[in-house]
C-alpha cells in the first residue's frame, strides 16, 4: 500500500511542480487573494477526475478517438492564446494590482470558468493524467492501481494549495505594480508558448 502510494505522490508532483497554465493561473490568483479556495478546488478535483479515468483505463478509449484530442488541441490552443494576450495587455498598460486585495478582480462565475477551462481545454494536463498517470498505475496492479492514483491525487491537493495559499508571502514583493507587470509578462510568455506548442 505504501509504495504505490508514495510513487503515485512523486509521479504527480513531478508531472505539476513546473510552470505552466494552470500553476501560473493559480499563483496570480493566489496574489489577488481572489476565490483562493475555489481555485484550488476545481483545479484539484478536476485533476483527480482525470486521474481516475486514467486509471480505470479511459485513457485506451482517448487513444482511439485521435478527432477529439484535435479538437481539444485547437481549442485549448486558442484560449491559451487569448488568456496570454489579456496578460500582456495588463503587463503593457500596468492594470494590474498595485495593492493587494483592492482593484477589480473577477467574478466567482468567471474564475471558475477560467479553472475549467485551464484543466480541460489544456492537452497536456489530460495526456499527463489521463495516459501517463494510467499507464504508470497500471504497473502496481489491480489493488495497487487505486492507492497509486490516491498518491496522485494528493500531490495535486498539495501542490495546488501550497500554491494558492502560500502566494500571499510574496505580497511584499507584489505590492508593487512593476513586479504585478512582470508577472504577467511572464504569464503572456507561458500562455503564448503553450499555445503555439500545442499546434505546432
Amino acid at each position: 500500500m505504501i509504495l504505490p502510494v508514495l510513487s503515485g505522490l512523486a509521479s504527480g508532483l513531478s508531472l505539476i511542480v513546473a510552470i505552466g497554465a494552470q500553476n501560473a493561473f493559480v499563483l496570480r490568483q493566489g496574489l489577488q487573494r481572489s476565490h483562493v479556495a475555489l481555485v484550488i478546488a476545481v483545479c484539484a478535483v478536476s485533476d483527480l477526475v482525470l486521474i481516475l479515468l486514467g486509471v480505470a483505463g479511459i485513457g485506451v478509449v482517448i487513444e482511439q478517438a485521435p478527432a477529439v484530442l484535435e479538437v481539444v488541441r485547437w481549442a485549448g490552443a486558442a484560449f491559451l492564446a487569448a488568456y496570454g494576450a489579456f496578460a500582456a495587455w495588463r503587463a503593457i498598460r500596468g492594470q494590474a494590482l498595485g495593492q493587494l486585495g483592492t482593484g477589480q478582480a473577477a467574478g466567482w462565475v468567471a474564475v471558475l470558468g477560467t479553472g475549467l477551462a485551464f484543466t480541460w481545454l489544456n492537452p497536456h494536463v489530460c495526456l499527463d493524467t489521463v495516459l501517463l498517470l494510467g499507464s504508470l498505475a497500471s504497473t502496481h496492479g489491480p489493488d495497487g492501481r487505486w492507492w497509486f492514483a490516491a498518491g496522485a491525487g494528493l500531490a495535486s491537493i498539495a501542490w495546488f494549495t501550497a500554491l494558492g495559499v502560500g502566494a500571499r508571502f510574496l505580497a511584499p514583493v507584489f505590492r508593487r505594480r512593476s513586479a504585478w507587470r512582470i508577472l504577467d509578462a511572464v504569464i503572456a510568455a507561458v500562455m503564448v508558448t503553450m499555445a503555439i506548442l500545442l499546434v505546432a
